[in-house]
Protein backbone atom coordinates (compact mmCIF):
# COMPACT_ATOMS: atom_id res chain seq x y z
CA UNK A 1 0.00 0.00 0.00
CA UNK A 2 1.25 3.46 -0.88
CA UNK A 3 0.97 5.24 2.46
CA UNK A 4 0.12 8.75 3.58
CA UNK A 5 2.91 10.87 5.04
CA UNK A 6 3.29 13.36 7.86
CA UNK A 7 6.23 14.69 9.90
CA UNK A 8 8.10 12.69 12.53
CA UNK A 9 8.43 15.69 14.82
CA UNK A 10 7.62 19.39 14.86
CA UNK A 11 9.83 22.10 13.38
CA UNK A 12 9.75 25.89 13.62
CA UNK A 13 10.69 28.98 11.59
CA UNK A 14 10.61 32.73 12.15
CA UNK A 15 10.53 35.35 9.41
CA UNK A 16 8.59 38.24 7.88
CA UNK A 17 5.68 38.31 5.46
CA UNK A 18 6.58 39.37 1.92
CA UNK A 19 3.58 41.68 1.55
CA UNK A 20 2.70 42.54 5.16
CA UNK A 21 6.26 42.98 6.46
CA UNK A 22 5.02 41.50 9.77
CA UNK A 23 7.16 39.22 11.93
CA UNK A 24 5.64 35.76 11.99
CA UNK A 25 6.39 32.46 13.74
CA UNK A 26 5.56 29.18 12.06
CA UNK A 27 5.32 25.76 13.73
CA UNK A 28 4.89 22.70 11.51
CA UNK A 29 3.42 19.73 13.38
CA UNK A 30 2.53 16.12 12.58
CA UNK A 31 -1.13 15.35 11.90
CA UNK A 32 -3.21 12.17 11.89
CA UNK A 33 -4.10 10.31 8.67
CA UNK A 34 -6.75 12.00 6.50
CA UNK A 35 -6.28 15.35 8.29
CA UNK A 36 -4.88 17.06 5.21
CA UNK A 37 -2.91 20.27 5.56
CA UNK A 38 -4.47 22.67 8.04
CA UNK A 39 -3.28 26.21 8.81
CA UNK A 40 -4.11 27.37 12.35
CA UNK A 41 -4.15 31.06 13.31
CA UNK A 42 -2.97 30.73 16.91
CA UNK A 43 -2.59 34.51 17.37
CA UNK A 44 -6.35 35.10 17.37
CA UNK A 45 -8.34 35.28 20.65
CA UNK A 46 -9.84 31.92 19.70
CA UNK A 47 -7.55 29.93 17.36
CA UNK A 48 -9.09 29.28 13.95
CA UNK A 49 -8.34 26.31 11.69
CA UNK A 50 -8.16 26.95 7.95
CA UNK A 51 -8.13 23.61 6.10
CA UNK A 52 -6.52 23.64 2.67
CA UNK A 53 -9.19 23.38 -0.05
CA UNK A 54 -9.54 24.86 -3.53
CA UNK A 55 -12.64 26.81 -2.46
CA UNK A 56 -10.80 28.18 0.59
CA UNK A 57 -8.77 30.44 -1.74
CA UNK A 58 -10.27 33.91 -1.35
CA UNK A 59 -7.60 36.17 -2.83
CA UNK A 60 -5.18 35.34 -5.64
CA UNK A 61 -3.64 38.75 -6.34
CA UNK A 62 0.17 38.32 -6.29
CA UNK A 63 -0.14 35.35 -3.89
CA UNK A 64 -2.58 32.66 -2.77
CA UNK A 65 -4.66 33.48 0.32
CA UNK A 66 -6.91 30.96 2.06
CA UNK A 67 -9.64 31.84 4.54
CA UNK A 68 -12.14 30.49 7.02
CA UNK A 69 -14.63 33.22 7.80
CA UNK A 70 -12.70 36.37 8.66
CA UNK A 71 -9.50 34.46 9.48
CA UNK A 72 -7.02 34.22 6.62
CA UNK A 73 -3.47 33.20 5.78
CA UNK A 74 -1.69 34.84 2.85
CA UNK A 75 1.13 33.62 0.61
CA UNK A 76 0.69 29.91 1.30
CA UNK A 77 1.99 28.75 -2.10
CA UNK A 78 5.72 28.28 -1.32
CA UNK A 79 5.08 26.13 1.75
CA UNK A 80 2.36 24.22 -0.11
CA UNK A 81 4.79 23.68 -2.99
CA UNK A 82 7.35 22.16 -0.62
CA UNK A 83 4.67 19.85 0.80
CA UNK A 84 3.70 18.79 -2.73
CA UNK A 85 7.33 18.27 -3.73
CA UNK A 86 8.01 16.09 -0.68
CA UNK A 87 4.69 14.24 -0.84
CA UNK A 88 3.37 15.31 2.58
CA UNK A 89 -0.33 14.61 3.09
CA UNK A 90 -1.04 15.61 6.68
CA UNK A 91 0.31 18.62 8.55
CA UNK A 92 -0.71 21.29 11.02
CA UNK A 93 0.74 24.74 10.36
CA UNK A 94 0.49 26.95 13.46
CA UNK A 95 1.02 30.57 12.49
CA UNK A 96 1.14 33.79 14.56
CA UNK A 97 0.15 36.30 11.84
CA UNK A 98 -1.83 36.40 8.62
CA UNK A 99 1.03 35.71 6.21
CA UNK A 100 3.45 32.80 5.81
CA UNK A 101 7.06 34.06 6.16
CA UNK A 102 8.79 34.56 2.83
CA UNK A 103 12.19 33.35 4.18
CA UNK A 104 14.55 33.43 1.14
CA UNK A 105 11.77 33.81 -1.45
CA UNK A 106 11.88 30.20 -2.61
CA UNK A 107 10.62 26.95 -1.09
CA UNK A 108 14.13 25.66 -0.29
CA UNK A 109 13.96 26.73 3.37
CA UNK A 110 10.63 24.95 3.78
CA UNK A 111 12.08 21.83 2.17
CA UNK A 112 14.98 21.98 4.64
CA UNK A 113 12.61 22.42 7.60
CA UNK A 114 10.37 19.55 6.55
CA UNK A 115 13.23 17.18 5.79
CA UNK A 116 14.93 18.09 9.08
CA UNK A 117 11.76 17.12 10.94
CA UNK A 118 11.69 13.83 9.04
CA UNK A 119 8.92 12.17 7.04
CA UNK A 120 6.74 9.59 8.80
CA UNK A 121 4.76 6.97 6.85
CA UNK A 122 1.23 6.43 8.17
CA UNK A 123 -1.04 3.41 8.21
CA UNK A 124 -3.53 4.78 5.70
CA UNK A 125 -3.62 4.75 1.89
CA UNK A 126 -2.42 7.86 0.08
CA UNK A 127 -5.34 9.31 -1.90
CA UNK A 128 -4.77 10.91 -5.29
CA UNK A 129 -6.99 12.97 -7.53
CA UNK A 130 -6.51 11.42 -10.97
CA UNK A 131 -7.53 13.55 -13.95
CA UNK A 132 -9.34 11.39 -16.51
CA UNK A 133 -10.61 14.09 -18.91
CA UNK A 134 -8.86 17.29 -20.09
CA UNK A 135 -9.83 20.52 -18.34
CA UNK A 136 -8.75 23.98 -19.51
CA UNK A 137 -9.29 27.63 -18.61
CA UNK A 138 -8.42 30.58 -20.83
CA UNK A 139 -8.49 34.35 -20.43
CA UNK A 140 -7.94 37.19 -22.90
CA UNK A 141 -6.70 36.97 -26.45
CA UNK A 142 -3.73 38.05 -28.55
CA UNK A 143 -1.02 39.67 -26.40
CA UNK A 144 -3.24 39.30 -23.32
CA UNK A 145 -3.88 35.57 -23.72
CA UNK A 146 -3.19 33.31 -20.76
CA UNK A 147 -4.30 29.74 -20.15
CA UNK A 148 -3.80 26.64 -18.02
CA UNK A 149 -4.74 23.03 -18.66
CA UNK A 150 -4.82 19.61 -17.00
CA UNK A 151 -4.59 16.40 -19.02
CA UNK A 152 -4.62 12.75 -17.96
CA UNK A 153 -1.14 11.48 -17.04
CA UNK A 154 0.14 8.62 -14.90
CA UNK A 155 2.26 10.84 -12.68
CA UNK A 156 2.64 14.57 -12.12
CA UNK A 157 4.25 16.70 -14.82
CA UNK A 158 4.24 20.49 -15.22
CA UNK A 159 5.13 22.56 -18.29
CA UNK A 160 5.16 26.34 -18.13
CA UNK A 161 5.94 29.16 -20.56
CA UNK A 162 6.39 32.78 -19.52
CA UNK A 163 6.20 35.99 -21.58
CA UNK A 164 7.07 39.16 -19.68
CA UNK A 165 8.41 41.31 -22.55
CA UNK A 166 11.27 42.40 -20.27
CA UNK A 167 14.85 42.33 -21.53
CA UNK A 168 16.26 40.62 -18.42
CA UNK A 169 13.57 37.94 -18.18
CA UNK A 170 13.60 37.44 -21.96
CA UNK A 171 17.33 36.67 -21.85
CA UNK A 172 16.68 33.60 -19.66
CA UNK A 173 14.85 30.34 -20.31
CA UNK A 174 11.19 30.94 -21.15
CA UNK A 175 9.91 27.36 -20.95
CA UNK A 176 10.51 24.50 -18.55
CA UNK A 177 9.03 21.05 -18.01
CA UNK A 178 9.37 19.27 -14.69
CA UNK A 179 8.29 15.69 -14.08
CA UNK A 180 8.11 14.60 -10.45
CA UNK A 181 8.88 11.06 -11.57
CA UNK A 182 12.23 11.79 -13.18
CA UNK A 183 13.37 15.09 -11.65
CA UNK A 184 14.34 16.18 -8.16
CA UNK A 185 12.10 18.87 -6.70
CA UNK A 186 14.68 19.92 -4.09
CA UNK A 187 17.45 20.22 -6.70
CA UNK A 188 15.58 21.40 -9.78
CA UNK A 189 12.75 23.64 -8.54
CA UNK A 190 12.84 24.48 -4.83
CA UNK A 191 15.62 27.11 -4.97
CA UNK A 192 13.85 29.35 -7.53
CA UNK A 193 12.95 32.66 -5.87
CA UNK A 194 10.03 34.97 -6.34
CA UNK A 195 10.87 38.01 -8.45
CA UNK A 196 9.79 41.58 -9.06
CA UNK A 197 10.60 44.82 -10.81
CA UNK A 198 11.67 48.10 -9.22
CA UNK A 199 9.17 50.00 -11.39
CA UNK A 200 6.32 48.14 -9.69
CA UNK A 201 7.61 48.48 -6.13
CA UNK A 202 6.27 51.98 -5.44
CA UNK A 203 2.78 51.04 -6.63
CA UNK A 204 2.79 47.83 -4.60
CA UNK A 205 3.85 49.56 -1.40
CA UNK A 206 1.25 52.28 -1.90
CA UNK A 207 -1.28 49.44 -1.88
CA UNK A 208 0.20 47.86 1.25
CA UNK A 209 1.99 45.09 -0.65
CA UNK A 210 5.64 44.07 -0.85
CA UNK A 211 6.40 45.67 2.52
CA UNK A 212 8.69 42.80 3.54
CA UNK A 213 10.38 42.32 0.18
CA UNK A 214 14.04 42.96 -0.57
CA UNK A 215 17.18 41.59 -2.18
CA UNK A 216 17.49 38.90 0.48
CA UNK A 217 14.16 37.28 -0.36
CA UNK A 218 13.44 38.06 -4.03
CA UNK A 219 15.10 38.50 -7.39
CA UNK A 220 14.79 42.23 -8.10
CA UNK A 221 15.29 43.82 -11.53
CA UNK A 222 15.35 47.31 -12.95
CA UNK A 223 14.91 47.85 -16.70
CA UNK A 224 18.39 46.51 -17.51
CA UNK A 225 19.72 43.99 -15.01
CA UNK A 226 19.25 41.79 -11.97
CA UNK A 227 20.15 43.85 -8.90
CA UNK A 228 21.00 40.91 -6.61
CA UNK A 229 24.78 40.68 -6.19
CA UNK A 230 24.71 36.88 -6.43
CA UNK A 231 22.74 36.86 -9.70
CA UNK A 232 20.40 34.00 -10.57
CA UNK A 233 20.38 30.54 -9.01
CA UNK A 234 19.24 28.87 -12.26
CA UNK A 235 19.58 30.05 -15.85
CA UNK A 236 15.81 29.75 -16.03
CA UNK A 237 14.98 30.79 -12.45
CA UNK A 238 11.99 32.95 -13.42
CA UNK A 239 10.01 30.23 -15.17
CA UNK A 240 11.09 27.66 -12.58
CA UNK A 241 9.58 29.84 -9.88
CA UNK A 242 6.33 29.76 -11.85
CA UNK A 243 6.50 25.96 -11.73
CA UNK A 244 7.16 26.19 -7.96
CA UNK A 245 4.12 28.46 -7.51
CA UNK A 246 1.93 26.24 -9.68
CA UNK A 247 2.79 23.17 -7.60
CA UNK A 248 1.73 25.03 -4.46
CA UNK A 249 -1.42 26.48 -6.02
CA UNK A 250 -2.53 23.11 -7.38
CA UNK A 251 -1.94 21.38 -4.04
CA UNK A 252 -4.72 23.56 -2.63
CA UNK A 253 -7.06 20.93 -4.10
CA UNK A 254 -6.17 18.91 -0.99
CA UNK A 255 -4.72 15.82 -2.64
CA UNK A 256 -1.78 15.15 -4.97
CA UNK A 257 -2.84 15.34 -8.61
CA UNK A 258 -2.12 12.68 -11.17
CA UNK A 259 -2.11 14.89 -14.23
CA UNK A 260 -0.08 16.81 -16.77
CA UNK A 261 -0.33 20.57 -16.17
CA UNK A 262 0.47 22.92 -19.04
CA UNK A 263 0.29 26.69 -18.80
CA UNK A 264 1.08 29.91 -20.64
CA UNK A 265 1.41 33.10 -18.60
CA UNK A 266 -0.69 31.59 -15.82
CA UNK A 267 -0.63 32.76 -12.22
CA UNK A 268 -2.30 32.20 -8.88
CA UNK A 269 -5.76 33.29 -10.07
CA UNK A 270 -5.66 31.17 -13.21
CA UNK A 271 -4.35 28.15 -11.31
CA UNK A 272 -7.19 28.35 -8.79
CA UNK A 273 -9.70 28.87 -11.57
CA UNK A 274 -8.37 25.68 -13.16
CA UNK A 275 -8.90 23.72 -9.93
CA UNK A 276 -12.44 25.01 -9.58
CA UNK A 277 -13.14 24.09 -13.19
CA UNK A 278 -11.86 20.57 -12.53
CA UNK A 279 -14.01 20.20 -9.41
CA UNK A 280 -17.09 21.44 -11.30
CA UNK A 281 -16.80 18.40 -13.60
CA UNK A 282 -17.02 15.28 -11.41
CA UNK A 283 -16.64 13.12 -14.53
CA UNK A 284 -13.18 14.65 -15.18
CA UNK A 285 -11.47 13.11 -12.15
CA UNK A 286 -11.54 10.21 -9.74
CA UNK A 287 -10.04 9.55 -6.30
CA UNK A 288 -7.64 6.59 -6.36
CA UNK A 289 -5.28 4.71 -4.05
CA UNK A 290 -2.57 2.15 -4.79
CA UNK A 291 -2.71 -1.07 -2.82
CA UNK A 292 0.24 -2.29 -4.86
CA UNK A 293 3.14 0.18 -4.69
CA UNK A 294 4.39 -1.08 -8.05
CA UNK A 295 1.27 0.33 -9.72
CA UNK A 296 1.91 3.84 -8.38
CA UNK A 297 3.57 6.42 -10.63
CA UNK A 298 7.24 7.23 -10.25
CA UNK A 299 7.94 10.16 -7.94
CA UNK A 300 5.49 9.11 -5.24
CA UNK A 301 7.04 5.82 -4.10
CA UNK A 302 9.67 7.11 -1.69
CA UNK A 303 9.94 10.29 0.39
CA UNK A 304 12.06 12.80 -1.52
CA UNK A 305 15.77 12.56 -0.84
CA UNK A 306 17.63 15.35 0.90
CA UNK A 307 19.85 17.69 -1.09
Amino acid sequence: MLQQRTLKTLTKAVGVGLHSGQRVELTLRPAAPDTGIVFRRIDLPVPVDIPVRADAATDTRLASTISNGSAKVQTVEHLMSACAGLGLDNLYVDITAEEVPILDGSSASFVFLLQSAGVQLQNAPKRFMRVIKPVEVRLGEGDDLKWARLDPYHGFKLSFEIDFAHRVVDSTGQRVTFDLGSGSYARDIARARTFGFTKDLETMRANGLGLGGGLDNAVVMDDYRVLNSDGLRYDDEFVKHKILDAMGDLYLVGKPLLASYTAFRSGHAMNNKLLRELLSHPDAYEIVTFEDDKQAPAGFLKPARAW
